[in-house]
Protein backbone atom coordinates (compact mmCIF):
# COMPACT_ATOMS: atom_id res chain seq x y z
CA UNK A 1 0.00 0.00 0.00
CA UNK A 2 2.90 2.37 0.77
CA UNK A 3 3.92 2.81 -2.87
CA UNK A 4 0.35 3.53 -3.95
CA UNK A 5 -0.09 6.11 -1.18
CA UNK A 6 3.19 7.84 -2.13
CA UNK A 7 2.02 8.27 -5.73
CA UNK A 8 -1.50 9.41 -4.84
CA UNK A 9 -0.30 11.88 -2.20
CA UNK A 10 2.09 13.49 -4.71
CA UNK A 11 -0.69 13.77 -7.30
CA UNK A 12 -3.13 15.19 -4.75
CA UNK A 13 -0.56 17.75 -3.64
CA UNK A 14 -0.44 18.96 -7.25
CA UNK A 15 -4.19 19.60 -7.24
CA UNK A 16 -4.34 21.20 -3.76
CA UNK A 17 -1.42 23.54 -4.46
CA UNK A 18 -3.03 24.68 -7.69
CA UNK A 19 -6.38 25.40 -6.04
CA UNK A 20 -4.92 27.39 -3.13
CA UNK A 21 -2.54 29.39 -5.32
CA UNK A 22 -5.25 30.38 -7.82
CA UNK A 23 -7.57 31.58 -5.02
CA UNK A 24 -4.91 34.08 -3.92
CA UNK A 25 -4.34 35.25 -7.50
CA UNK A 26 -7.89 36.11 -8.58
CA UNK A 27 -7.67 39.78 -7.66
CA UNK A 28 -4.30 40.16 -9.43
CA UNK A 29 -5.63 38.52 -12.59
CA UNK A 30 -8.37 41.15 -12.87
CA UNK A 31 -5.58 43.75 -13.23
CA UNK A 32 -3.40 41.68 -15.56
CA UNK A 33 -6.20 40.93 -18.02
CA UNK A 34 -8.14 44.20 -17.51
CA UNK A 35 -11.26 42.15 -16.78
CA UNK A 36 -13.85 42.29 -13.99
CA UNK A 37 -13.78 39.73 -11.17
CA UNK A 38 -16.97 38.15 -12.53
CA UNK A 39 -15.11 37.29 -15.75
CA UNK A 40 -11.83 36.21 -14.15
CA UNK A 41 -13.81 33.98 -11.77
CA UNK A 42 -14.55 31.82 -14.82
CA UNK A 43 -10.94 30.62 -14.65
CA UNK A 44 -12.10 28.77 -11.53
CA UNK A 45 -15.59 27.99 -12.81
CA UNK A 46 -14.30 26.44 -16.06
CA UNK A 47 -12.04 24.17 -14.02
CA UNK A 48 -15.03 23.14 -11.90
CA UNK A 49 -17.28 22.49 -14.89
CA UNK A 50 -14.62 20.26 -16.46
CA UNK A 51 -14.33 18.38 -13.18
CA UNK A 52 -18.07 17.82 -13.12
CA UNK A 53 -18.03 16.51 -16.69
CA UNK A 54 -15.22 13.98 -16.27
CA UNK A 55 -15.62 12.62 -12.71
CA UNK A 56 -18.59 10.36 -13.65
CA UNK A 57 -16.37 8.48 -16.12
CA UNK A 58 -13.74 7.53 -13.51
CA UNK A 59 -15.13 4.11 -12.56
CA UNK A 60 -15.70 3.18 -16.22
CA UNK A 61 -12.19 4.31 -17.23
CA UNK A 62 -10.59 2.29 -14.42
CA UNK A 63 -12.50 -0.81 -15.52
CA UNK A 64 -11.71 -0.18 -19.18
CA UNK A 65 -7.99 0.65 -19.17
CA UNK A 66 -6.98 0.08 -15.55
CA UNK A 67 -6.42 2.43 -12.64
CA UNK A 68 -2.72 2.97 -13.42
CA UNK A 69 -3.29 4.10 -17.01
CA UNK A 70 -6.24 6.26 -15.97
CA UNK A 71 -4.14 7.94 -13.28
CA UNK A 72 -1.25 8.54 -15.68
CA UNK A 73 -3.67 10.10 -18.17
CA UNK A 74 -5.08 12.38 -15.45
CA UNK A 75 -1.61 13.51 -14.37
CA UNK A 76 -0.59 14.15 -17.97
CA UNK A 77 -3.66 16.27 -18.74
CA UNK A 78 -3.29 18.30 -15.55
CA UNK A 79 0.42 18.97 -16.13
CA UNK A 80 -0.15 19.91 -19.79
CA UNK A 81 -3.03 22.19 -18.79
CA UNK A 82 -0.76 23.91 -16.25
CA UNK A 83 1.89 24.59 -18.90
CA UNK A 84 -0.67 26.00 -21.34
CA UNK A 85 -2.34 28.13 -18.63
CA UNK A 86 1.05 29.68 -17.88
CA UNK A 87 1.26 30.64 -21.58
CA UNK A 88 -2.24 32.20 -21.70
CA UNK A 89 -2.38 35.47 -23.66
CA UNK A 90 -5.82 36.67 -22.55
CA UNK A 91 -8.56 35.76 -20.12
CA UNK A 92 -10.36 33.59 -22.71
CA UNK A 93 -7.31 31.39 -23.33
CA UNK A 94 -6.71 31.12 -19.57
CA UNK A 95 -10.27 29.90 -19.06
CA UNK A 96 -9.90 27.31 -21.85
CA UNK A 97 -6.62 25.94 -20.49
CA UNK A 98 -8.03 25.81 -16.97
CA UNK A 99 -10.80 23.61 -18.36
CA UNK A 100 -8.13 21.23 -19.71
CA UNK A 101 -6.59 21.16 -16.25
CA UNK A 102 -10.00 20.28 -14.87
CA UNK A 103 -10.31 17.25 -17.14
CA UNK A 104 -7.18 15.84 -15.52
CA UNK A 105 -7.95 17.06 -12.03
CA UNK A 106 -11.40 15.50 -12.10
CA UNK A 107 -9.89 12.01 -12.36
CA UNK A 108 -7.08 12.46 -9.83
CA UNK A 109 -9.22 12.25 -6.68
CA UNK A 110 -11.61 9.37 -7.46
CA UNK A 111 -8.96 7.22 -9.14
CA UNK A 112 -6.36 7.88 -6.44
CA UNK A 113 -8.87 7.24 -3.66
CA UNK A 114 -10.01 4.00 -5.30
CA UNK A 115 -6.43 2.72 -5.59
CA UNK A 116 -5.72 3.44 -1.92
CA UNK A 117 -9.02 1.92 -0.74
CA UNK A 118 -8.31 -1.25 -2.72
CA UNK A 119 -4.80 -1.52 -1.29
CA UNK A 120 -5.77 -0.82 2.36
CA UNK A 121 -7.25 -3.36 4.74
CA UNK A 122 -10.61 -2.38 6.22
CA UNK A 123 -9.32 -1.87 9.78
CA UNK A 124 -6.54 0.43 8.58
CA UNK A 125 -8.66 2.58 6.26
CA UNK A 126 -8.55 5.54 8.63
CA UNK A 127 -4.75 5.54 8.59
CA UNK A 128 -4.79 5.33 4.80
CA UNK A 129 -7.19 8.28 4.59
CA UNK A 130 -4.93 10.18 6.98
CA UNK A 131 -2.08 9.70 4.51
CA UNK A 132 -4.34 10.97 1.72
CA UNK A 133 -4.95 14.03 3.90
CA UNK A 134 -1.25 14.98 3.89
CA UNK A 135 -1.70 17.31 0.89
CA UNK A 136 -4.38 19.12 2.89
CA UNK A 137 -1.74 19.66 5.58
CA UNK A 138 0.90 20.99 3.17
CA UNK A 139 -1.13 22.61 0.37
CA UNK A 140 -3.23 25.19 2.26
CA UNK A 141 -0.14 26.25 4.23
CA UNK A 142 2.42 26.37 1.41
CA UNK A 143 0.07 27.23 -1.48
CA UNK A 144 -1.13 30.70 -0.43
CA UNK A 145 2.34 31.73 0.79
CA UNK A 146 4.06 30.44 -2.34
CA UNK A 147 1.38 31.94 -4.57
CA UNK A 148 1.56 35.31 -2.84
CA UNK A 149 5.36 35.37 -3.12
CA UNK A 150 5.27 34.45 -6.81
CA UNK A 151 2.66 37.13 -7.52
CA UNK A 152 4.50 39.84 -5.62
CA UNK A 153 8.04 39.06 -6.80
CA UNK A 154 7.95 37.16 -10.11
CA UNK A 155 4.86 36.78 -12.31
CA UNK A 156 1.37 35.35 -12.24
CA UNK A 157 2.51 32.77 -14.82
CA UNK A 158 4.62 31.04 -12.20
CA UNK A 159 1.56 30.03 -10.20
CA UNK A 160 0.95 27.52 -13.03
CA UNK A 161 4.59 26.79 -13.92
CA UNK A 162 5.19 25.68 -10.34
CA UNK A 163 2.94 22.69 -11.08
CA UNK A 164 5.35 21.33 -13.69
CA UNK A 165 8.07 19.87 -11.42
CA UNK A 166 5.46 18.37 -9.09
CA UNK A 167 3.53 16.95 -12.04
CA UNK A 168 6.62 15.43 -13.61
CA UNK A 169 7.62 13.94 -10.24
CA UNK A 170 4.16 12.43 -9.81
CA UNK A 171 4.29 10.98 -13.34
CA UNK A 172 7.70 9.44 -12.69
CA UNK A 173 6.57 7.91 -9.40
CA UNK A 174 3.37 6.58 -10.98
CA UNK A 175 5.24 4.88 -13.83
CA UNK A 176 7.77 3.35 -11.47
CA UNK A 177 5.71 2.44 -8.39
CA UNK A 178 2.16 1.68 -9.50
CA UNK A 179 1.53 -1.90 -10.49
CA UNK A 180 -0.89 -2.64 -13.35
CA UNK A 181 -3.92 -4.65 -12.28
CA UNK A 182 -3.79 -8.36 -12.85
CA UNK A 183 -6.69 -10.29 -14.41
CA UNK A 184 -8.18 -10.99 -11.00
CA UNK A 185 -7.96 -7.37 -9.88
CA UNK A 186 -9.49 -5.85 -12.98
CA UNK A 187 -13.27 -5.75 -13.01
CA UNK A 188 -15.14 -6.66 -16.16
CA UNK A 189 -15.20 -3.51 -18.24
CA UNK A 190 -18.83 -2.46 -18.72
CA UNK A 191 -20.09 -0.45 -21.65
CA UNK A 192 -20.02 3.26 -21.04
CA UNK A 193 -23.50 4.46 -20.13
CA UNK A 194 -23.60 7.12 -22.86
CA UNK A 195 -27.24 8.21 -22.27
CA UNK A 196 -26.45 8.60 -18.58
CA UNK A 197 -23.30 10.59 -19.34
CA UNK A 198 -25.22 12.84 -21.76
CA UNK A 199 -27.69 13.62 -18.99
CA UNK A 200 -25.39 13.85 -15.98
CA UNK A 201 -22.41 15.86 -17.25
CA UNK A 202 -24.45 18.61 -18.99
CA UNK A 203 -26.89 18.56 -16.07
CA UNK A 204 -24.13 19.17 -13.53
CA UNK A 205 -22.53 21.81 -15.74
CA UNK A 206 -25.84 23.66 -16.09
CA UNK A 207 -26.46 23.45 -12.35
CA UNK A 208 -23.05 24.89 -11.56
CA UNK A 209 -23.39 27.59 -14.21
CA UNK A 210 -26.87 28.48 -12.99
CA UNK A 211 -25.79 28.80 -9.38
CA UNK A 212 -22.61 30.71 -10.28
CA UNK A 213 -24.39 33.20 -12.56
CA UNK A 214 -27.82 33.17 -10.82
CA UNK A 215 -29.56 31.88 -13.98
CA UNK A 216 -32.77 30.17 -12.87
CA UNK A 217 -33.43 28.54 -16.25
CA UNK A 218 -30.05 26.81 -16.21
CA UNK A 219 -30.68 25.54 -12.68
CA UNK A 220 -34.10 24.14 -13.67
CA UNK A 221 -32.84 22.41 -16.83
CA UNK A 222 -29.82 21.07 -14.97
CA UNK A 223 -32.01 19.70 -12.18
CA UNK A 224 -34.29 17.99 -14.72
CA UNK A 225 -31.31 16.35 -16.46
CA UNK A 226 -29.78 15.19 -13.17
CA UNK A 227 -33.17 13.88 -12.05
CA UNK A 228 -33.50 11.97 -15.33
CA UNK A 229 -30.05 10.51 -14.80
CA UNK A 230 -30.97 9.39 -11.27
CA UNK A 231 -34.08 7.60 -12.58
CA UNK A 232 -32.01 5.86 -15.25
CA UNK A 233 -29.24 4.94 -12.79
CA UNK A 234 -31.73 3.11 -10.58
CA UNK A 235 -33.37 1.36 -13.54
CA UNK A 236 -30.38 0.16 -15.59
CA UNK A 237 -28.02 -2.71 -14.76
CA UNK A 238 -24.76 -0.86 -15.48
CA UNK A 239 -25.28 2.82 -14.63
CA UNK A 240 -22.65 5.51 -14.89
CA UNK A 241 -22.89 6.04 -11.11
CA UNK A 242 -24.05 3.31 -8.74
CA UNK A 243 -26.75 5.18 -6.81
CA UNK A 244 -27.83 1.91 -5.19
CA UNK A 245 -24.95 2.46 -2.78
CA UNK A 246 -27.19 5.05 -1.14
CA UNK A 247 -29.45 2.27 0.15
CA UNK A 248 -26.79 1.70 2.81
CA UNK A 249 -27.62 4.03 5.71
CA UNK A 250 -24.03 4.72 6.76
CA UNK A 251 -22.97 5.54 3.20
CA UNK A 252 -26.03 7.73 2.54
CA UNK A 253 -25.62 9.62 5.83
CA UNK A 254 -21.93 10.17 5.06
CA UNK A 255 -22.75 11.50 1.58
CA UNK A 256 -25.35 13.91 3.00
CA UNK A 257 -22.99 15.08 5.74
CA UNK A 258 -20.20 15.74 3.24
CA UNK A 259 -22.60 17.51 0.87
CA UNK A 260 -23.64 20.13 3.42
CA UNK A 261 -20.27 20.48 5.10
CA UNK A 262 -18.25 20.87 1.88
CA UNK A 263 -20.87 23.32 0.63
CA UNK A 264 -20.10 25.64 3.53
CA UNK A 265 -16.40 24.91 4.06
CA UNK A 266 -15.06 24.91 0.52
CA UNK A 267 -17.57 27.55 -0.53
CA UNK A 268 -16.01 29.93 2.02
CA UNK A 269 -12.41 29.39 0.89
CA UNK A 270 -12.50 32.27 -1.61
CA UNK A 271 -13.48 34.76 1.11
CA UNK A 272 -10.29 35.07 3.17
CA UNK A 273 -7.83 36.00 0.36
CA UNK A 274 -10.25 38.64 -0.99
CA UNK A 275 -11.02 39.95 2.53
CA UNK A 276 -7.38 40.47 3.47
CA UNK A 277 -6.54 42.19 0.19
CA UNK A 278 -9.76 44.12 -0.49
CA UNK A 279 -10.83 45.18 3.02
CA UNK A 280 -7.58 45.15 4.98
CA UNK A 281 -5.27 46.30 2.16
CA UNK A 282 -2.77 43.45 2.54
CA UNK A 283 -0.47 42.21 -0.22
CA UNK A 284 -1.00 38.82 -1.86
CA UNK A 285 1.87 37.32 0.11
CA UNK A 286 0.60 38.76 3.40
CA UNK A 287 -2.83 37.32 2.65
CA UNK A 288 -1.18 33.94 2.09
CA UNK A 289 0.73 34.16 5.36
CA UNK A 290 -2.43 35.06 7.27
CA UNK A 291 -4.17 32.02 5.76
CA UNK A 292 -1.35 29.60 6.56
CA UNK A 293 -2.30 29.03 10.25
CA UNK A 294 -5.80 28.03 9.18
CA UNK A 295 -4.45 25.51 6.69
CA UNK A 296 -2.12 24.15 9.37
CA UNK A 297 -5.03 23.76 11.80
CA UNK A 298 -7.05 21.83 9.20
CA UNK A 299 -4.15 19.56 8.28
CA UNK A 300 -3.03 18.68 11.81
CA UNK A 301 -6.59 18.09 13.00
CA UNK A 302 -7.29 15.91 9.96
CA UNK A 303 -4.21 13.76 10.56
CA UNK A 304 -5.21 13.09 14.17
CA UNK A 305 -8.91 12.54 13.49
CA UNK A 306 -8.46 10.29 10.44
CA UNK A 307 -6.28 7.95 12.50
CA UNK A 308 -8.66 8.01 15.47
CA UNK A 309 -11.64 6.98 13.32
CA UNK A 310 -10.14 3.46 13.13
CA UNK A 311 -10.67 3.00 16.87
CA UNK A 312 -13.53 5.25 17.98
CA UNK A 313 -17.20 5.46 16.89
CA UNK A 314 -18.01 8.21 14.36
CA UNK A 315 -20.27 9.99 16.88
CA UNK A 316 -17.23 10.97 18.96
CA UNK A 317 -15.54 12.82 16.11
CA UNK A 318 -17.88 13.89 13.33
CA UNK A 319 -20.80 15.71 15.07
CA UNK A 320 -18.46 17.51 17.54
CA UNK A 321 -16.27 18.50 14.60
CA UNK A 322 -19.24 19.93 12.72
CA UNK A 323 -20.34 21.92 15.78
CA UNK A 324 -16.81 23.27 16.29
CA UNK A 325 -16.50 24.18 12.61
CA UNK A 326 -19.84 26.01 12.60
CA UNK A 327 -18.90 27.89 15.79
CA UNK A 328 -15.56 28.96 14.32
CA UNK A 329 -17.22 30.11 11.10
CA UNK A 330 -19.82 32.11 13.06
CA UNK A 331 -17.10 33.77 15.15
CA UNK A 332 -15.22 34.62 11.95
CA UNK A 333 -18.39 36.29 10.65
CA UNK A 334 -18.54 38.45 13.79
CA UNK A 335 -14.86 39.42 13.55
CA UNK A 336 -14.80 40.38 9.87
CA UNK A 337 -17.95 42.45 10.39
CA UNK A 338 -16.07 44.77 12.76
CA UNK A 339 -13.79 47.15 10.79
CA UNK A 340 -11.32 47.52 13.66
CA UNK A 341 -11.13 43.88 14.63
CA UNK A 342 -7.53 42.75 15.33
CA UNK A 343 -6.11 40.36 12.76
CA UNK A 344 -5.33 37.73 15.41
CA UNK A 345 -9.03 37.44 16.28
CA UNK A 346 -10.00 36.81 12.66
CA UNK A 347 -7.23 34.23 12.23
CA UNK A 348 -8.00 32.59 15.59
CA UNK A 349 -11.69 32.21 14.75
CA UNK A 350 -10.84 30.74 11.36
CA UNK A 351 -8.38 28.31 12.99
CA UNK A 352 -11.17 27.07 15.26
CA UNK A 353 -13.24 26.42 12.14
CA UNK A 354 -10.24 24.63 10.62
CA UNK A 355 -9.86 22.29 13.57
CA UNK A 356 -13.51 21.30 13.28
CA UNK A 357 -13.20 20.78 9.53
CA UNK A 358 -10.26 18.44 9.99
CA UNK A 359 -12.39 16.34 12.35
CA UNK A 360 -15.08 15.94 9.68
CA UNK A 361 -13.75 15.55 6.14
CA UNK A 362 -11.51 12.46 5.97
CA UNK A 363 -13.17 10.65 8.93
CA UNK A 364 -16.53 10.90 7.17
CA UNK A 365 -15.07 9.52 3.92
CA UNK A 366 -13.46 6.65 5.85
CA UNK A 367 -16.78 5.91 7.59
CA UNK A 368 -18.60 5.86 4.25
CA UNK A 369 -16.23 3.41 2.57
CA UNK A 370 -15.05 1.22 5.44
CA UNK A 371 -17.28 -1.81 4.86
CA UNK A 372 -17.78 -1.66 1.12
CA UNK A 373 -16.60 -4.72 -0.82
CA UNK A 374 -13.53 -4.00 -2.94
CA UNK A 375 -15.37 -4.47 -6.22
CA UNK A 376 -17.59 -1.49 -5.35
CA UNK A 377 -14.80 0.81 -4.14
CA UNK A 378 -14.30 2.49 -7.55
CA UNK A 379 -18.02 3.31 -7.78
CA UNK A 380 -18.05 4.59 -4.19
CA UNK A 381 -14.98 6.80 -4.62
CA UNK A 382 -16.47 8.29 -7.80
CA UNK A 383 -19.76 9.02 -6.04
CA UNK A 384 -18.00 10.56 -3.03
CA UNK A 385 -15.80 12.70 -5.28
CA UNK A 386 -18.58 14.05 -7.46
CA UNK A 387 -20.73 14.69 -4.37
CA UNK A 388 -18.02 16.76 -2.70
CA UNK A 389 -17.06 18.62 -5.88
CA UNK A 390 -20.65 19.45 -6.80
CA UNK A 391 -21.57 20.81 -3.39
CA UNK A 392 -18.29 22.69 -2.98
CA UNK A 393 -19.05 24.43 -6.28
CA UNK A 394 -22.64 25.17 -5.27
CA UNK A 395 -21.35 26.56 -1.98
CA UNK A 396 -18.88 28.81 -3.80
CA UNK A 397 -21.70 30.17 -5.96
CA UNK A 398 -24.07 30.69 -3.02
CA UNK A 399 -21.49 32.40 -0.84
CA UNK A 400 -20.22 34.54 -3.74
CA UNK A 401 -23.80 35.65 -4.36
CA UNK A 402 -24.22 36.47 -0.66
CA UNK A 403 -21.02 38.51 -0.71
CA UNK A 404 -21.95 40.36 -3.90
CA UNK A 405 -25.48 41.08 -2.70
CA UNK A 406 -24.31 42.62 0.56
CA UNK A 407 -21.32 44.46 -0.94
CA UNK A 408 -17.58 43.69 -0.81
CA UNK A 409 -17.06 45.32 2.58
CA UNK A 410 -17.16 44.27 6.25
CA UNK A 411 -20.94 43.82 6.19
CA UNK A 412 -20.77 41.71 3.03
CA UNK A 413 -18.10 39.41 4.42
CA UNK A 414 -20.04 39.06 7.67
CA UNK A 415 -23.10 37.95 5.70
CA UNK A 416 -21.10 35.53 3.54
CA UNK A 417 -19.41 33.89 6.52
CA UNK A 418 -22.75 33.66 8.33
CA UNK A 419 -24.23 31.78 5.35
CA UNK A 420 -21.26 29.39 5.46
CA UNK A 421 -21.75 28.86 9.20
CA UNK A 422 -25.41 27.99 8.63
CA UNK A 423 -24.50 25.40 5.99
CA UNK A 424 -21.98 23.77 8.33
CA UNK A 425 -24.57 23.63 11.12
CA UNK A 426 -27.09 21.91 8.83
CA UNK A 427 -24.62 19.04 8.39
CA UNK A 428 -25.36 18.04 11.99
CA UNK A 429 -28.71 16.57 10.89
CA UNK A 430 -27.37 13.73 8.68
CA UNK A 431 -24.34 13.35 10.97
CA UNK A 432 -26.61 12.40 13.87
CA UNK A 433 -28.14 9.69 11.67
CA UNK A 434 -24.62 8.45 10.97
CA UNK A 435 -23.76 8.54 14.65
CA UNK A 436 -26.74 6.34 15.53
CA UNK A 437 -25.73 3.70 12.99
CA UNK A 438 -23.49 0.76 13.92
CA UNK A 439 -19.94 0.69 12.61
CA UNK A 440 -20.55 -2.67 10.94
CA UNK A 441 -23.42 -2.27 8.53
CA UNK A 442 -24.92 -4.41 5.82
CA UNK A 443 -23.58 -3.25 2.50
CA UNK A 444 -25.43 -3.63 -0.79
CA UNK A 445 -23.71 -6.33 -2.76
CA UNK A 446 -21.73 -7.48 0.28
CA UNK A 447 -22.35 -9.51 3.38
CA UNK A 448 -23.59 -8.43 6.80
Amino acid sequence: MGRTVAVVVTGSLLSVLDMTIVNVALRRLTVVFHAPLATVQWATTAYTLALAAVIPTAAWAMARIGAKRTYLTALGLFTLGSLLAACAWDVGSLIAFRALQGLGGGLLMPVGMAMVMRAADRDGLGRAMAMLGLPVLVGPVAGPVLGGWLLDTVSWRWMFLVNLPVGLLALGLAVRLLQPEGPRERSAAPKLDVPGLLMLSPGLALLLYGFAESVLGAVVVGAVLVGGFAWRALATRQPLLDLRLLSDRAFAASVATLALFTCGYFGSMLLAPVYWQQVRGQSAMAAGLLGAPVGLAVGVSMQIAARRIDSVPPRRLIPPGIALGALGMALTALQVGEPGSPAWRVVGSAMLMGIGSGMVLMPTMATAARHLPKERVAAASTLLSINSQLWASIGTALISTALGGAGVGPAGFRTAYAVAAGLLALALVPATLLARGPRNTHTPGGTP
